[in-house]
């Protein structure tokens, strides 16, 4: 249980995944051999494919997978290179802040219901609210841990004895 919360994000995504997978599988063979398809099959792999992105988008950046992110800080080294992840993982937690509420704002007065199926577009459009908290959790996180290492390194450095006197 424990593998799968640590990585529920992946879990969670290869489920809708697969499901994606086996629709257009399915859809292919029935419009092949038997001349139909199942009319909601597209609607649900699209769904479920919005969310394979959007929770590949929150695990990306918890593993610090996303490449402008890394590319920008792995550049420096040191205190530079901390300052800059704390700086980067402040910006991402206020777009992301911001992004959550317009994300909210919009699946709130959301009032599209898809067309096969007829269900309300909000379980879709759910899935940019959830990767927008996820990453600002995330940030949260990320830039606690960042401090608190700078500072005990700070504070391991203070007690070093300075060779040079």
């Amino acid at each position: 249980m424990k593998k799968f919360l640590k990585e529920f994000e992946l879990n969670i995504g290869s489920a809708f995944y697969a499901v994606t997978f086996v629709l257009a599988v399915i859809n292919v063979i029935t419009r092949y051999f038997f001349s139909f398809t199942f009319f909601w099959a597209e609607e649900v792999a699209v769904g479920c494919f919005v969310w394979v992105i959007f929770l590949g988008f929150s695990y990306s950046y918890r593993t610090d997978k996303l490449i402008g992110i890394s590319a920008l800080v792995d550049l420096f080294h040191g205190k530079v290179h901390d300052v800059l992840a704390i700086i980067t993982n402040l910006i991402v937690l206020v777009i992301s802040t911001i992004m959550f509420y317009f994300s909210w704002q919009y699946i709130v007065n959301m009032t599209k219901i898809t067309a096969a199926l007829e269900l309300p577009y909000q379980l879709i459009y759910t899935s940019i609210l959830v990767a927008f908290l996820l990453i600002c959790i995330y940030s949260c996180i990320k830039a606690y841990k960042l401090v608190k290492k700078a500072k005990s390194e700070d504070k391991v450095s203070e007690t070093t004895p300075n060779k040079e006197g």
